[in-house]
């Protein structure tokens, strides 16, 4: 989808800060953080919101809750994280490409 920003990131159209890809799934950091380590887990493939994913979906879903932890630690956060995944727009969501948010480690080091 030539109008979703993760899209073109996915097909590199768009720089990121990757910590993580393999042929389903794409890592990177938020550009705006709200914690001290903030990146995203995102699928290649463009499903807008958790509402919209369904039984084909399972294994891709699954896969990308169970990197949360392995990435987390391998990006200092070995003492704990908080995941987020924002569905709709009364749920906050404002890329709709689904993604999951890792954080944590306090708040954010702001550059000035």
């Amino acid at each position: 989808m030539s109008d979703c920003i993760f899209c073109n990131i996915v097909a590199g159209q768009l720089p990121c800060g990757k910590v993580y890809e393999d042929d389903e799934v794409l890592a990177f950091h938020d550009i705006h953080p709200f914690a001290r380590v903030h990146f995203l887990i995102i699928p290649k493939a463009h499903i807008a919101t958790l509402a919209d994913a369904g039984p084909e979906h399972e294994r891709l879903l699954g896969k990308m809750l169970l990197l949360a932890p392995r990435l987390a630690k391998e990006q200092g956060l070995a003492d704990g994280f908080k995941t987020l995944i924002n569905t709709g727009r009364g749920g906050g969501q404002e890329v709709f490409h689904i993604h999951i948010h890792v954080f944590g480690g306090g708040d954010p080091v702001r550059k000035t």
